[in-house]
């Protein structure tokens, strides 16, 4: 057993060269990491698993809503055929879908819009290029630029105007 000193030092310990306590604390440090990435890996199989299950029974949900759907929609047209023919009937169910479907692309199709490009606008502005970034995203000199590319930049300055100018609007609708 090692003998232990007034201080609280294990003899042998305080014995070792600190070349050799590096090498061994080097070598802890990396089985510590492989050990937390075989523990993260085993949770995110687990996870993973779970997460399948679910996605599988999201799956199954939609399918059987689209069937009640269907049931909905057969229902819908022969209640409608007893007050008149079974074709126009059908009809006027598959003209009330198609509106309610245009009206949901239209109200996705702006929503999309809204979101991209999925880029934040305002940290990517004040921050200038980095040599990280590659060359086709740095802004060339000048005298680079296509006359396309120029009607672009102007185009975006005119759009940060705006923007700058509704973000004053809504601050100064805040502080009031």
């Amino acid at each position: 057993m090692a003998e232990i000193r007034r201080d609280g030092e294990d003899s042998a310990t305080s014995e070792r060269p600190s070349a050799e306590l590096l090498k061994q604390l080097s070598d802890q440090t990396v089985t510590l990491v492989r050990q937390e990435l075989d523990l993260a890996k085993a949770e995110l199989a687990v996870k993973g698993k779970k997460a399948g299950l679910g996605a599988g029974m999201f799956a199954g949900a939609g399918v059987l809503g689209l069937y009640a759907v269907g049931a909905l929609t057969a229902c819908l047209i022969l209640v409608l055929s007893t007050a008149m023919d079974s074709w126009l009937a059908a009809l006027i169910i598959a003209v009330v879908y198609g509106a309610i479907a245009g009206g949901l692309a239209l109200t996705g199709k702006n929503k999309v819009q809204e979101g991209v490009p999925p880029v934040p606008e305002q940290a990517g502005r004040s921050a200038g290029p980095t040599s990280s970034e590659p060359r086709e995203r740095r802004r060339p000199c000048s005298d680079q630029r296509s006359p396309s590319a120029r009607r672009a930049r102007a185009s975006d300055q005119g759009n940060e105007k705006m923007h700058k100018a509704h973000v004053q609007r809504s601050f100064e609708l805040k502080s009031r």
